[in-house]
């Protein structure tokens, strides 16, 4: 686990490398990333944000048109620098293809190969490698000291920091070293039980998928040591003390739990919530050290419908604020002593880089 002494946000991203930020869908997680950012790049810091989230959500809340899978400059008035980027799956696998094939023909043949094709586009788990991989690629980027990371939401998140370790146990799987074996042998001398195995297979899927299958993993040879390198180097990444997760949430009990959930899954795996936020809190009206509140009590000394009806929507107010506290009060004492934030539940939604630093405001 990590050991650093910080006790505010402003310490955590002006000393760390990397920030993960994870939390279930729909808390604001996207828009806390950018904040968390932009306070970075306003620390004097070379900053970039991915989201691993398809949705402009990002784009929208920097206040741009689009992001794509490179870095976009974003200018403003800030010591520092301000980028972002928007993962692209099958573009980044393209890229991996590029960087590790011995040369252009072994790209074309892979590019160019159906199973490849769906493979890099749809195939369960694709996302959270490439996710895996942009970071390594951001993290080994010179124009940067500062990465803020917008996971999925947390189920999908858990994938992500469990990538590299899945896509080990993908390459040293029995069905994978089989499908290799033809790719070894160049199809020349291929087991007896490979091939009743490829004959079993031919019979349920088709032989056409079959061949496609075996020409990609032909062409695919000597491409898995260059991913169980970079897989092994992201791992190093994840667990290094210069990164740090920070829990998003929001005071609702679903996404609550979800944070708790995480924070377990965390500290199973050895790592820890260095920091917490939670965003939309509805505020506290009441006054210091006041104690319950006795609404028919006050009712009656008010004359006025307009005041009944004003002194029952600050009950109101108040109780729900007090529900929300009761939500997080467990969470709170569970990543302790992180450093929390409340972020109050703003009267408009965050669509530019002004609202976007109003949110940063709360975080530093």
């Amino acid at each position: 686990m990590n050991n650093h002494p910080e006790t505010s946000f402003t310490n955590l991203i002006s000393q760390r490398n990397t920030i993960i930020c994870c939390g279930s869908g729909g808390v604001g997680k996207t828009t806390v990333a950018a904040a968390m950012a932009l306070c970075g790049a306003t620390q004097g810091r070379k900053t970039c944000v991915v989201t691993v989230d398809p949705a402009r959500r990002l784009a929208d809340a920097l206040g741009i048109g689009q992001l794509d899978n490179s870095p976009r400059k974003i200018e403003g008035p800030w010591p520092g620098e301000l980028w972002a980027v928007m993962l692209d799956t099958k573009g980044t696998f393209d890229e991996l293809i590029r960087n590790y094939s011995s040369d252009q023909a072994q790209v074309e043949s892979i590019l160019h190969n159906r199973l490849y094709k769906n493979l890099s586009g749809s195939f369960s788990g694709t996302q959270e490698y490439m996710a895996m991989e942009k970071l390594y690629e951001l993290h080994s980027d010179s124009r940067f000291d500062f990465i803020v990371v917008d996971t999925p939401p947390t189920r999908n998140a858990l994938d992500f920091l469990d990538a590299p370790r899945q896509l080990g146990r993908f390459l040293d799987n029995k069905i994978f070293r089989l499908l290799m074996m033809p790719a070894r042998t160049y199809l020349k001398a291929v087991s007896v039980a490979t091939r009743t195995f490829l004959r079993a297979i031919s019979k349920v899927v088709g032989a056409e998928v079959v061949a496609d299958a075996v020409a990609f993993f032909q062409a695919f040879e000597g491409l898995e040591q260059g991913f169980r390198d970079r897989a092994g180097k992201v791992e190093s990444v994840l667990s290094d003390p210069s990164t740090a997760f920070v829990l998003m949430t929001s005071p609702r009990t679903e996404a609550v739990d979800e944070a708790m959930f995480f924070a377990k899954k965390l500290a199973e795996s050895k790592m820890k919530v260095e920091g917490l936020v939670v965003n939309r809190v509805h505020p506290s009206f009441k006054l210091d050290n006041q104690g319950p509140i006795d609404l028919a009590q006050l009712t009656t000394r008010v004359e006025s419908q307009l005041g009944k009806d004003l002194l029952e929507n600050w009950a109101q107010m108040n109780l729900m604020a007090d529900q929300e506290a009761t939500h997080v009060r467990d969470l709170r004492a569970k990543v302790s002593p992180a450093p929390v934030v409340e972020i109050p539940l703003l009267d408009g939604d965050v669509h530019d880089l002004d609202s976007v630093r109003s949110i940063a405001s709360f975080l530093v």
